[in-house]
């Protein structure tokens, strides 16, 4: 049983680490790849982070991206602040490693964390949510998360369709059931939830406006749509896995994007976009429509050659 527990999450970290390595070109080391213990009790939840979640979960200096939204998060797990005249939405918590960073990013923007009115997630895996509960419970906000991860998320991971109860994380409950397209506004400011399943039964990808100027941009926080290590096919746990990848793909392609953004900062090459800001090279990079059509493509490939690779696989038995 260690052993099989041992070999799915390293099958999780090497899948999320190989979808990088197609939007990046860089790898992490072998070495990278530690084995993460199980969560055992309540005081188990801040264990030491692997070398590749360490890498994941560095320092980055807090940023406006554009208008109201603002970058709080870390080096690849991400968390996206959009502050407005009555309180704030935060999205993401990354692990619960990262909150004192997020709480520290918040205070060196200016703004504070009790203002927090709203938290909203795009799926219930720990390098995602593993700090909401942490944050609920230091602002008092309002979590809200896609109806389909809700109950994953308040077993705090336990009961996940493929890695079972072995990624676990503290348990957070939702004050609200989110559903396809649904709707959260805050100040004038109003988020639509996409519901883009796959990666977990209800990974959301959020869309909104932001103001700059005087134009309007349409902002796009795309869940996850990798595949890290799952079967595709004879999956009792999830019989239609591939056809909500498939509506996933297709309802990434109908969303408008001027500014692409997502759960792993390197889907969006936030390192190279900050470097282009630091060298001066004019304009806003994080306007970016093609970005996000680059994702959709690179996750639309992989997912279609995982699958044919399964089904090869099965009719060779």
């Amino acid at each position: 049983m260690f052993k099989k527990i041992c070999f799915g999450v390293l099958t999780f970290l090497f899948s999320i680490c190989s979808f990088q390595l197609s939007q990046t070109g860089e790898m992490p080391s072998v070495s990278a790849y530690a084995f993460q213990p199980i969560v055992q009790n309540q005081d188990d939840y801040l264990m030491p982070l692997s070398e590749t979640e360490q890498s994941w979960n560095q320092p980055v200096k807090p940023f406006k991206i554009i208008g109201n939204v603002y970058y709080v998060g870390a080096s690849d797990v991400t968390s996206f602040l959009i502050t407005t005249s009555s309180g704030h939405i935060l999205i993401d918590s990354g692990f619960a490693q990262t909150v004192p960073q997020i709480k520290k990013n918040i205070a060196e923007l200016g703004f504070k964390l009790e203002d927090i009115k709203i938290l909203l997630n795009g799926h219930a895996h720990y390098d995602h949510c593993g700090g909401l509960a942490d944050l609920k419970a230091a602002t008092g906000a309002k979590f809200m998360a896609m109806a389909e991860d809700a109950e994953l998320l308040q077993s705090g991971g336990k009961g996940d369709f493929y890695f079972g109860d072995k990624l676990t994380f503290k348990p957070v409950t939702a004050d609200r059931r989110l559903n396809d397209k649904d709707t959260v506004t805050l100040g004038g400011i109003t988020l639509t939830a996409y519901h883009t399943p796959g990666h977990t039964k209800g990974c959301t990808t959020w869309t909104m406006k932001a103001s700059e100027g005087n134009r309007s941009y349409n902002v796009v926080f795309t869940g996850s749509a990798s595949v890290p290590g799952y079967s595709l096919i004879d999956t009792p746990n999830y019989p239609n896995i591939i056809s909500d990848y498939q509506r996933t793909f297709q309802v990434l392609k109908t969303l408008s994007c001027d500014v692409f953004l997502a759960q792993h900062a390197s889907f969006f090459k936030l390192k190279r976009k900050l470097e282009r800001t630091a060298n001066h090279l004019g304009g806003n990079p994080f306007i970016d429509p093609q970005g996000l059509k680059n994702f959709i493509a690179n996750s639309e490939k992989n997912f279609y050659a995982e699958l044919k690779k399964q089904r090869a696989a099965k009719l060779s038995k």
